[in-house]
């Protein structure tokens, strides 16, 4: 059987790092990478254009391109995972709201649709009750699937300013930032003990919020579906070997069953922040990686 080269997106993680430089391999695939800084630029040509062959991929955007049929599949890979609390925060000189009390107010997020932004909010209306609708969310960038319209609680500015210009300039009240979390004093969370409280949510539901997963584009799927098995073995493998004894909170997950709960609890969070145009279920959007996948998803 001749190796399939397949045009992957992966960023250097831990667990990609063996895969990344060639030392794990698979004689069905090979997993031409792309070298893509940061990784979110890829997601847009990934969506709209099936630019890779294999791809990581934010939930959030996984999620709405299989809403609105974009050619895309999901596995059931995790690849980046994080605690979000803490990515709400405010800027000292400008004065800090309380969590509770931004109805009202004004928050910047690079998207409406970043990952991040959408499990912010969803803790806000868990532990605060806080109605994102009531909330203006300040965005700079589109949405990564060209079908998705932001609701119209978002405004979106023109030209370069980004928004950790709007937090400094006061033009929001508070930004939700994530691996661009700037340092210093100035910066306070919005929501106290924000550590105590992800690990007790992690406790209470068995896994860290999900930021990026891993997609393959339909054609490869169909054109060449021994190599993108040969590749989630792969991923499989690596994480295996970087995480493998792991406990406690994990960046990474694997499996259908595994994943379904998670997937599903993701779904609802984006449905109460508009981000879908319908109800989906983790069966349904699981459900062509099944089929390529069978026993050896779980």
């Amino acid at each position: 059987m001749s190796t399939s080269v397949l045009k992957t997106v992966l960023a250097d993680y831990p667990h990609t790092r063996a895969l990344r430089e060639g030392s794990m391999a698979h004689p069905d695939v090979d997993l031409r990478f792309q070298q893509v800084e940061p990784v979110h630029k890829a997601f847009a040509p990934m969506v709209r254009e099936q630019a890779f062959d294999l791809c990581e991929l934010a939930i959030v955007t996984a999620l709405q391109a299989i809403a609105h049929g974009r050619p895309v599949v999901l596995l059931p890979a995790v690849v980046a995972s994080r605690f979000q609390r803490s990515c709400l925060i405010g800027y000292r000189p400008n004065g800090v709201p309380a969590a509770q009390a931004l109805a009202g107010r004004r928050v910047g997020v690079r998207a409406y649709t970043q990952t991040t932004g959408m499990w912010v909010r969803a803790h806000l209306a868990e532990d605060f009750g806080v109605d994102a609708r009531q909330v203006t969310w300040v965005t700079h960038d589109p949405a990564h699937v060209a079908e998705y319209h932001n609701p119209p609680y978002v405004q979106t500015v023109e030209g370069d300013r980004r928004t950790l210009d709007m937090l400094h300039g006061g033009e929001v009240d508070a930004a939700i930032l994530g691996n661009d979390l700037p340092a210093g004093d100035d910066y306070l969370p919005l929501i106290a003990n924000a550590a105590a409280r992800d690990h007790a949510w992690w406790r209470q539901h068995g896994f860290m919020p999900i930021n990026h997963m891993v997609v393959a584009g339909r054609d490869a799927v169909e054109q060449r579906p021994g190599a993108v098995r040969a590749a989630y073995a792969l991923l499989r493998q690596a994480d295996a070997e970087a995480n493998g004894q792991l406990e406690g909170p994990r960046q990474t997950l694997f499996g259908f069953e595994r994943l379904h709960a998670p997937v599903q609890f993701t779904i609802d969070a984006c449905l109460q922040q508009d981000l879908l145009p319908r109800r989906l279920t983790s069966d349904e959007v699981f459900a062509p990686a099944r089929a390529l996948l069978g026993a050896d998803g779980n």
